[in-house]
């Protein structure tokens, strides 16, 4: 399996929970389950190389503590590339000064050699990290 990561600092604390709006995440349905509890299936609504797309994702972990959310896609438009697709975010409070660090950790499976790796969807969660920073940066 493999893996990109990205490390994106903001001058937040938590972004576990919070509701936003976001020019690249377009819309987040509970389907079933509870939010912020393992087993939950969330349809995430995103715009991604200019186009619309759709994911169905299930909540594998959820640690508070460290601030720390994984998701398995299981249905939509990252299926038709890969086998497999698990995306964790944790955020970790910078060494120095106020702020934090939010760390994206992408792993994956292609179905095939011929696909390639995911390196737009960096500039992806960039973006939503952009959103979510001046989305908490407003509200404080």
């Amino acid at each position: 399996m493999s893996s990109l990561n990205i490390n994106q600092t903001t001058p937040t604390l938590n972004i576990v929970g919070e509701t936003m709006a976001s020019s690249a995440l377009t819309g987040c349905d509970l389907h079933e389950g509870e939010w912020g509890k393992v087993g939950t299936i969330v349809h995430w609504s995103y715009v991604h190389d200019r186009k619309a797309k759709k994911a169905k994702e299930v909540v594998e972990a959820v640690d508070p503590d460290k601030n720390l959310v994984t998701f398995r896609v299981i249905e939509g438009d990252l299926m038709e590339e890969y086998k497999s697709f698990v995306i964790t975010i944790q955020v970790s409070p910078k060494s120095e000064g106020s702020g934090s660090v939010v760390h994206w950790t992408l792993e994956y499976e292609k179905l095939h050699d011929g696909i390639a790796h995911p390196e737009t969807l960096l500039q992806f969660v960039q973006d939503v990290s952009k959103d979510i920073d001046a989305h908490l940066s407003q509200a404080s």
